[in-house]
Order: C-alpha cells, then structure tokens, then sequence
C-alpha cells in the first residue's frame, strides 16, 4: 500500500507539472525548467552523500566498533552489500542512511544514539536505515525533488511573467497567474511531505524484518522522540527528511509539510 501510494503522489507530482505547463503555456520555458532541475538532482543524487556526511563531521569507522559489525549482520539479514558505516559527533540521538544505490551507500548514526539506545533498540535503528537503502528510497526522494523543483520554476517563471508582461492573454489571466504562483509551490511541498511520510512506514516495515523483530525498532523511536525533547540536534532543515526521526522541533504538532509520520502511529502499525 506504501508503494502504491508513492507512485500515486509522483504521479500526482508529474501531473501538476503538466497542468501548470498546459495553463501558462511556453513550453520552451518548462523544458528549460525540467533540463535545470535534472540537471540539478542528478548533481544531488551522485554526490549527495559525500555533502551531508561533511556537513555532520561523520567518521568512518571499520570491524573495531560495534555499530560496525551491527550493521554487517543485519546487512547479511537484508542480503544486501555493507554501506559504509559512520559516527556521527552529536548527542541527539539520530541516524540516516545515503547514497545513490546499494553498491554505494552509508549508514550514519550519532554518538547519542549510540549511548542511549539498548543493542536490540539500535539494531532496529539500523535495519530500519538498511530499508531505506534496499527500498530505493535515495532514488525515489531524487525523482520527487526533481519534479517538485520544475513546479518551483515554472512558479518563479509566472511571477517573472507578471512583473514583466508578456502576451495579451497572460495580462488577461492575470488570476490564473496569481493561483499557480501561490498554490503550486504548496501543492508541490504537500505531496513531496506525503512522499516522505509513506517512505518511513515502508521503511519502519521492511527494518522490523530485516532485524527478525519490531519491537527493538519501535522501542527505539519512542525513547528518541522522548530525548529529543531535552536534546534537540542542530540540523540543516534541507536534510532533515533523511533522519529516522524528525531533527528539528515539531512543537506544533504533526502538518501536512511533516516530513516524518506521527511516533505514535509509526508504533501503532509496527506493532500491530
């Protein structure tokens, strides 16, 4: 069901692409977009782990640290190759997964999480960031950025139309204008959130069992929820998707634009 609703969203992503292009016309202008915005994500989707790595100070480590030779079992588990493993310098408990394909990705986790989380807990952690890694999820999370930035240019594109003029129909549809400059963007961070939503219940899923278990994982998500509360991780809300848990506050509660589903649900569908 997860997947199903992720080629439903990218669909619905590619078809606001559409909509947007057939109400303001130029399709010259929505090709030039569309090349940019590949052109972007492709540079993001190769080298993107090595930035985020740097830009969290991660290090390397090999068989002489635990998470290691965690992560090398519960990769037998997932028959997948062995990521990289690294250690990530900050006490809130957290951990991601990149790279572009399982021949080439990294696992990271932070000392925090490390500390806080019981060997069954960070087990769950890990296989859950091994999911990501066999589902594609690097891959999926590309081709949505790449088709949510489009809606973005086509959007700046009508606001430069505006402010410019242009043809006699465009000053014309001047409210045309006007709604794809404001609801397009929205639209586009709306489903590009529900993406990421159903890649963390498809991930928590596959993770239960890749570790044998769920109850390791779903213990582990309550306690890093609780100590993010008194420890709150410093981290660039462009990544932010790629954390098992939310790293920036959310003391507003869950939104449409989360990134994360809600703990307690994530819990609910685990266990049940």
């Amino acid at each position: 069901m997860n997947n199903f609703k992720t080629v439903l969203l990218l669909g619905g992503l590619s078809g606001l692409v559409l909509v947007i292009g057939g109400s303001l016309g130029g399709q010259v202008g929505l090709l030039l977009a569309l090349v940019f915005a590949i052109a972007m994500n492709f540079g993001s989707y190769w080298f993107s782990d090595k930035i985020v790595l740097r830009m969290y100070r991660a290090r390397e480590v090999d068989r002489d640290h635990k998470l290691y030779r965690m992560t090398e079992d519960l990769a037998q588990n997932a028959g997948l190759p062995m990521p990289r493993v690294y250690i990530i310098p900050d006490d809130s408990p957290n951990a991601f997964a990149t790279g572009r394909n399982p021949e080439h990705a990294a696992v990271a986790a932070t000392e925090g999480l490390i500390r806080n989380l019981n060997s069954q807990e960070l087990a769950g952690v890990m296989a859950h960031e091994l999911a990501h890694i066999r589902n594609y999820d690097i891959l999926i999370s590309s081709i949505a950025a790449t088709l949510a930035a489009v809606i973005m240019m086509v959007a700046q594109m009508a606001q430069y139309a505006m402010i410019f003029g242009g043809g006699g129909d465009r000053r014309n549809n001047i409210f045309v204008l006007l709604a794809t400059l404001i609801l397009s963007p929205i639209a586009a961070m709306l489903i590009q959130s529900a993406i990421s939503r159903s890649r963390e219940f498809e991930a928590d899923k596959t993770g239960a069992e890749i570790a044998g278990t769920p109850r390791g994982l779903a213990s582990a998500l309550v306690r890093i929820e609780n100590l993010h509360e008194k420890v709150p991780m410093d981290a660039n809300p462009a990544t932010a998707h790629m954390f098992i848990m939310m790293p920036i506050s959310r003391k507003g509660g869950m939104s449409l634009f989360s990134t994360h589903p809600p703990t307690q649900e994530r819990v609910r569908r685990l266990i049940h």
